[in-house]
């Protein structure tokens, strides 16, 4: 199920990924758009976003969901798997920008593949 037309709440959720180019957790999220759209609606448009190839998710340490804007994705097929790269001081998530092959495997189909990576940012060090 997509959108089929651009709402006005849609709007404002993608308007926060062009303010920020990191990876942004679905909690603060709703925190930012607490104002303007309720959170079962922030909620619902991720997961539709993420359907249409527009978004892609991955979860942190803690199992929280965390989303980045995609690069030529469709919602037939996501095309960047990658990792994503967590400071273990601040927290800031962001996407590292190298493509990775995942393996085929014998009597299974694979969607997709959440790779993180823990360190210090170049602001911790």
């Amino acid at each position: 199920m997509g959108i089929i037309r651009k709402t006005q709440s849609a709007t404002y959720l993608l308007q926060e990924f062009e303010k920020d180019s990191k990876a942004i957790s679905a909690i603060e999220l709703v925190k930012r758009l607490s104002k303007k759209i309720n959170k079962t609606t922030v909620y619902r448009l991720l997961n539709k976003l993420e359907e249409d190839g527009i978004l892609h998710y991955f979860l942190d340490t803690k199992g929280v969901k965390w989303f980045a804007k995609c690069k030529g994705c469709s919602k037939s097929k996501h095309h960047d798997i990658h990792p994503h790269f967590q400071c273990t001081e601040c927290g800031n998530v962001d996407c590292i920008e190298v493509d990775i092959k995942v393996p085929e495997s014998p009597n299974r189909k694979i969607t997709n593949a959440h790779i993180l990576v823990l360190g210090q940012c170049n602001l911790c060090l």
